[in-house]
């Protein structure tokens, strides 16, 4: 259930006498893209032998991002800095940040109980992305990070939103199911077929789907309109992580963080709603001030 990094494509050099037609832009994007695939950070010479610009540009440009907050400095590594997940964000919209700080604290319970790294993941289009990750104690490789996107179909998380709505799941089934390895559903019928299981039993599996060596058990976690609008996994090595017993956890954890968010949900609706009312009170109110001010006037 995991984000597939790909290698940077570099950006191509012009040919001699031919002018450069990258902009200053152009390659701080370039940068940053680049930038993204190393968690801990890559220094300027790689960065710069990557992206095929000279280091002089490279290290003036990442000045430039530095001092704008999108990257920081650790020792002599560059990496992304908090500020491009907070602008990356809202692309999806205010909800998914108020689902990540609500949910907080059920995805620290899950890890809680099961030691195992743990994400919680919402659904954009075909795709999922994951908006909060807490690495587990024992060594898992699990390149997922906060951010990042895969395809719905391939991922506990994934299936475990799909499963809920219709219209995604024949978009993603009629974009392709890309194989990720050899245990990847592609076929059709058996993802409706596993979809409908999901709907059934409530709970998602990825059986090294995404990543070789990596499994995954996920569950929805519903709103107040009985809808799932977002998702809780534990993932670990497949050769030691027995999916079924970690079920009962995650569906407990996955109650009670649809309840509370329902709950604040419906909260927020009957707060939207009196202030409406209200409004419409003090509209009359004015009204009726307006009519005996004329009829004093009068």
């Amino acid at each position: 259930m995991l984000d597939h990094t790909t290698t940077t494509q570099p950006a191509e050099r012009p040919m001699e006498g031919e002018p450069d037609q990258q902009t200053a832009v152009d390659k701080a994007l370039t940068l940053l893209t680049s930038m993204a695939e190393y968690d801990d950070g890559i220094g300027v010479s790689e960065l710069a032998r990557r992206t095929q610009l000279t280091k002089s540009t490279a290290f003036r440009l990442l000045g430039i991002l530095q001092r704008n907050d999108v990257v920081e400095r650790v020792g002599s590594n560059y990496r992304l800095a908090p500020r491009l997940f907070d602008i990356g964000t809202r692309v999806y919209g205010p909800t998914t940040l108020v689902v990540r700080e609500r949910l907080l604290p059920y995805l620290a319970d899950l890890y809680e109980l099961t030691h195992e790294t743990v994400h919680l993941a919402v659904l954009h289009d075909t795709e999922i992305v994951y908006v909060n990750k807490i690495q587990g104690h024992r060594p898992t490789h699990t390149p997922s990070r906060i951010g990042a996107r895969m395809p719905a179909s391939c991922t506990g998380v994934g299936k475990a939103l799909l499963a809920f709505d219709h219209d995604a799941a024949e978009r993603a089934i009629a974009q392709g199911l890309t194989a990720h390895t050899d245990h990847t559903i592609t076929d059709p019928e058996l993802l409706r077929a596993e979809l409908a299981r999901v709907r059934r039993d409530g709970i998602a599996y990825d059986r090294e789907e995404a990543v070789h060596g990596l499994a995954c058990v996920a569950v929805p976690v519903m709103g107040a309109a009985g809808r799932p609008v977002a998702a809780l996994s534990v993932a670990g090595a497949a050769h030691r992580f027995e999916v079924h017993r970690l079920a009962p956890a995650l569906r407990r954890v996955a109650y009670e963080a649809s309840r509370a968010l329902a709950g604040a949900q419906a909260a927020g609706r009957a707060r939207s709603a009196q202030a409406v009312d209200q409004g419409r009170k003090d509209k009359a109110r004015g009204g009726c001030r307006s009519v005996s001010e004329r009829s004093l006037a009068g």
